[in-house]
């Protein structure tokens, strides 16, 4: 990839984050935009909401990827919402949209995202989400990070490294 592209990196997680989540959520946008990273995102509430505040009040570009028709469904953040009338279905173009992702927090809607992603062999780095075991024996595929620096720091590294 050329070094003149944008970095797009995908920021999953819960629509009801509690309010440490939704601050790291928050402090991923920061940084992403800081970095000079596009965010996209599923583009509705909690994680999606607080990545894209985040993002934008850097002056980041913020992408929400919609389950319905309604393109004023987005978030007030989400400054490029797609409208897909999928539903979940279009967590396949959210993570598939990225060159890494970052989980923060989530449910079972994150989980699929997580495996859609790792399935394509796109990087996840995990901020207090899901951890994966196969045969009662830790997976190691999602990245920990330790902090909202730390996530960006090894998605942007993941990308480089491919």
């Amino acid at each position: 990839m050329s070094d003149k592209k944008k970095k797009i990196i995908a920021v999953i997680g819960g629509e009801q984050p509690s309010s440490e989540e939704a601050r790291l959520a928050e402090e991923v946008g920061h940084e992403l935009a800081r970095r000079g990273a596009i965010l996209v995102c599923g583009g509705l509430g909690g994680v999606m909401k607080a990545a894209c505040r985040g993002a934008s009040s850097e002056g980041g570009i913020t992408i929400g990827i919609l389950p319905g028709n309604n393109p004023k469904a987005a978030n007030p953040h989400v400054q490029i919402p797609i409208v897909t009338g999928m539903g979940y279905a279009r967590n396949v173009i959210v993570v598939s949209s990225a060159q890494a992702v970052i989980a923060v927090d989530g449910s079972y809607g994150t989980l699929s995202e997580i495996a859609h992603a790792l399935q394509n062999n796109i990087p996840v780095i995990g901020l207090n989400t899901w951890s994966l075991s196969k045969n009662g024996q830790p997976d190691k595929s999602i990245i920990l990070a330790q902090g909202a620096t730390d996530a960006v720091k090894k998605a942007l590294d993941s990308i480089t490294s491919q």
